[in-house]
Parts: C-alpha cells; structure tokens; sequence
C-alpha cells in the first residue's frame, strides 16, 4: 500500500511515515507542503491513502478535507488507534474517532478549543474582548489570549479576518 503524508511540521510528518513503515505493508512518501504533495500526485504516485495535515498552508481548514477525505486523524491518536485507523481507510472505510464527531456537536471548527469557539462566536457577533470576558466570566486577558492562539489556528492577520474566516467557512 502507497501513503503519501503531507504535513508543515517536520517532526510530526517523520514520525507518522516511520510508523507506517515499521507497522509493515506501507510504503511512505512524505512532504512538507500541500503543493508538493500536488506534484507527487502528478508525477505518477498512485497513492492508497493521503494523510495530509488540514491546517498546513493552501489546505482552507476543513473546506480542503470536505474535498473527498476518507476519515480524520487526530495526532493525539495513540500509535495502536492511528495504524487501526490507516487501515480502516486503506481497506476504503470512513474513518472520524468519537472524540472529533462529539466535538463537532459542540465546537465550530475541530482545531479551537471550546473556549477559543466561544470567542470567535463572540467576535462573530460583533462582541469586545470585555463583552466576551464578561459572557464567560473571565479576565479579558484571558480572552486577548485565546483571540491569539484562535486568530493563529485559523490562520487570520486579525479578529475582524477570523471572522470573516468564520463566516466564509460556515462556522459562525
């Protein structure tokens, strides 16, 4: 079985092709960026199974994974969880741990944190950081964090663009 991994984080990208292959039965192709997994592609890799990495550059979050994905893999999955899952989609199942559909019942985009989903929804609804402090009862330096690591998450220059992004995507 051919799996091609697309992932901008080396680290990650490595371990997961390293597995694969010590689990038997794969052979790995690994790249940093969505565009070079494109030319893989196109080079003539007829590939099983592509793992790639949803919030990496030119993948547009979940609208890239909505594009014809066989499942989700969350990079918290335990080593035993993540090749029964690689074979599930291998053996052309769907693959989405119970953990990401309960989430998805209760968060807005499966990278933010619950917290994070709140303030975006509150940025979404015209809210100041005070008014969503206040909402939620926080300090509102909790909530200029959690504007931070969400703005980065989703990729946006700003809070007015997260919620554009927000908006554009469904989420809000």
């Amino acid at each position: 079985m051919r799996v091609l991994i697309a992932d901008d984080h080396d680290l990650v990208r490595e371990v997961i092709a390293a597995f694969l292959v010590s689990e038997g039965g794969c052979e790995v192709d690994a790249v940093a960026w969505l565009d070079l997994a494109l030319e893989a592609v196109r080079q003539g890799g007829a590939y099983d199974l592509a793992l790639l990495d949803y919030n990496m550059p030119g993948m547009n979050g979940l609208e890239g994974i909505n594009a014809g994905a066989a499942g989700f893999l969350s990079k918290a999955l335990g080593s035993k969880a993540m090749a029964e899952a690689v074979r599930l989609m291998l053996a052309g199942q769907i693959y989405a741990p119970t953990a990401f559909a309960k989430q998805g019942r209760n968060r807005i985009h499966p990278a933010l944190s619950p917290r994070e989903t709140d303030v975006l929804k509150g940025i979404c609804a015209g809210k100041s950081n005070k008014e969503i402090a206040r909402d939620h009862d926080l300090q509102e330096v909790t909530v200029k964090l959690h504007v931070k690591t969400m703005r980065h998450k989703l990729g946006a220059r700003n809070r007015t663009h997260a919620a554009t992004i927000a908006k554009e995507q469904g989420l809000a």
